[in-house]
């Protein structure tokens, strides 16, 4: 069983499936689409209209056109369309706070079971209490773990994104502000490596024993085995 390889076992009854409520299974994939949003505004403004390069481009092609143009004009144009791009991320950051606070609330209306730190206690206390299922258990363990460190990396993200969103409102801190920045982007390629884990988890869960864990997470899962 691979490190990263998500399970279909129910933690606490080995015997059942884990099961995914409608709510938590929604905030995966809205979560999947906001962060991949995100990461392409990131991607469009590092390549496509990064400012030197889009700069460069709207220099050339309004010279043919017979437009007398500066390099202080196409830079400015450059930077306003870069400008549009964040508009763009700023939103989904937005979405993705919003997103955070929701699971952070559905954590406490979550069934017994289903409830994430319920599972994490339970795969430590099979693991090094009772010993039962010990191997397993460890994997569950590691694996949430990962998910652990997923969340705060969330939560850092999103901390940091409404600063720099905010910034004007705060400008005691503004001292700080690309230390904030540094960290923000430091979370981004962090949780890029998750999501590159996590994929390549689902995909071998997928080829082994955990067959039909993406089905779970849209159907809901719970069929015993």
């Amino acid at each position: 069983m691979a490190l990263i390889e998500p399970t279909r076992k129910n933690i606490t009854q080995f015997d059942e499936q884990k099961q995914f409520s409608a709510p938590l299974r929604l905030w995966h994939w809205l979560n999947a689409a906001v962060i991949s949003g995100s990461l392409i505004t990131v991607l469009i403004n590092a390549t496509i209209t990064d400012d030197r390069v889009t700069s460069a481009l709207m220099k050339t092609e309004l010279q043919k056109a017979g437009a007398n143009v500066n390099d202080e004009q196409a830079q400015s144009a450059a930077h306003a369309l870069s400008d549009s791009v964040w508009g763009v991320h700023i939103y989904f950051g937005y979405a993705l706070a919003a997103l955070l606070l929701f699971r952070l609330l559905l954590e406490f209306f979550q069934l017994a079971d289903q409830k994430f730190i319920r599972q994490m206690k339970s795969a430590y206390q099979k693991f090094k209490i009772t010993k039962a299922n010990r191997q397993a258990a460890r994997h569950e363990l590691t694996v949430k773990t990962i998910y652990s460190v997923f969340y705060i990396l969330l939560i850092v993200m999103a901390v940091t994104g409404l600063f720099l969103a905010f910034e004007d409102a705060m400008e005691p801190y503004k001292a700080i502000r690309h230390s904030v920045k540094e960290v923000h982007g430091f979370c981004m390629y962090l949780i890029i490596a998750f999501i590159l884990v996590h994929v390549a988890g689902v995909y071998l869960a997928e080829r082994k024993g955990g067959k039909g864990i993406v089905s779970d997470m849209i159907n809901g899962g719970g069929a015993n085995t």
